[in-house]
């Protein structure tokens, strides 16, 4: 209750398991450690903690402006309170091959059971932008085999290699990278930015390891469903925006709402009412630690 009811080591064991039955796993983004509880009361495979909300959050553009710091003490914060596994984003690895090795270790000791590191060069952005741009295949390689060094700490921690590719250089160069990144030691591929199912399925056929899709929204891939990514064989699916999108729009909306009317009484029915708070943060259960925690009644 207090702590996770489950180790670090063992989210990472029993992922790697079910990651090789070759299901779908769903990873709704989360940028709150009770956002993580409530997708794993939600019924969801694990949680992504993205980059870009991890900047944004701050106040940043995703441009790479956060530090290893920032990043991996909100990693754990997260992931913590979830025994669901959880997938991070450490854009380029903070530095060079080196600092990618530490990344990956620091990612163990926080708990974390996967990451992914990208071959952007910095200043790094949005993988649905134009005008990327790359580091050289040989250099993002010996980024991935530093990276997967620091796997030492725990061999079941999930290195999954993102290329950027397709945008820049197109399908057939990106596939070229992914098989260099396996090469080089890492676990699952994520590549950004496809255009159509054609090309999910050119790309299933092409790496044999487990392949990640994103689902973001707004960006140049079309939003495939559950069943269509099962089908065409993709292993992890990740909604990395989706929730901290419906947060800020409807926190804009009811602010707006409360400057023009003086009130939010409108907007009560669209707010989580306290009970279901106090459900999800577990309220009740900690009164076994003190009977007066919970000694209230709280009416709909």
């Amino acid at each position: 209750m207090l702590f996770p009811e489950i180790t670090p080591s063992e989210k990472r064991k029993n992922f790697r398991a079910s990651l090789a039955t070759g299901k779908l796993h769903q990873f709704p983004g989360s940028w709150s450690p009770l956002v993580s509880m409530a997708i794993e009361k939600a019924g969801f495979d694990g949680v992504y903690i993205s980059g870009s909300v991890l900047s944004n959050d701050l106040g940043y553009p995703d441009i790479g402006l956060t530090s290893l710091t920032e990043v991996a003490q909100r990693g754990r914060q997260i992931s913590r309170t979830t025994k669901l596994p959880t997938i991070i984003d450490i854009d380029t690895g903070f530095g060079e091959p080196m600092s990618a090795t530490r990344t990956v270790q620091e990612m163990i000791e926080m708990g974390l059971a996967g990451c992914h590191i990208e071959d952007q060069i910095n200043p790094k952005r949005c993988g649905h932008l134009d005008g990327k741009g790359l580091v050289s295949k040989e250099d993002m390689v010996r980024k991935v085999q530093a990276a997967s060094k620091g796997k030492n700490l725990d061999s079941n921690f999930l290195l999954i290699a993102r290329t950027d590719a397709r945008a820049v250089e197109g399908l057939d160069k990106a596939i070229d990278r992914a098989k260099a990144y396996v090469d080089a030691g890492a676990d699952c591929i994520f590549v950004e930015a496809l255009a159509d199912q054609k090309e999910f399925q050119e790309f299933r056929k092409a790496i044999s390891v487990p392949l990640l899709a994103n689902m973001t929204e707004f960006g140049k891939s079309k939003l495939l469903t559950a069943k269509e990514l099962t089908d065409l064989g993709y292993n992890i699916v990740i909604y990395p925006v989706t929730t901290f999108r419906l947060a800020m729009k409807a926190t804009i909306d009811g602010l707006n709402e409360i400057k023009a009317k003086g009130t939010q009484e409108g907007l009560l029915d669209k707010m989580q009412h306290r009970k279901d708070l106090y459900d999800l943060s577990r309220y009740e259960e900690y009164n076994s630690f003190d009977q007066n925690i919970f000694n209230f009644v709280i009416k709909k």
